[in-house]
């Protein structure tokens, strides 16, 4: 398996973790898809996966508790679980 740089493995376990920790609104939306996730992480990575639009921190991010994960989150959070072999809850 090939190398990876410290600063990438953190920015790739936090999107995983993210993902395996997520939960959704469905108690007060019953057909919603969306996830979100608590955002007990680095604030640096909180901030770059925001920039990468992997999550949407809010228009207060300092004062909400959690985030919202994107579709393209989701997508990269499952090619990564692919990458190292972890499974999906849904599997």
């Amino acid at each position: 398996m090939e190398k990876t740089k410290a600063n990438e493995a953190m920015k790739e376990l936090t999107v995983m973790l993210m993902y395996l920790s997520r939960f959704s609104e469905r108690d007060r939306f019953s057909d919603s898809k969306d996830y979100y996730a608590w955002k007990g992480y680095d604030f640096d990575i909180l901030n770059s996966l925001d920039d990468d639009d992997f999550i949407r921190q809010g228009s207060h991010p300092s004062r909400s508790k959690s985030v919202y994960i994107t579709d393209s989150g989701i997508a990269l959070a499952k090619k990564l679980l692919d990458k190292y072999g972890i499974d999906d809850w849904e599997k």
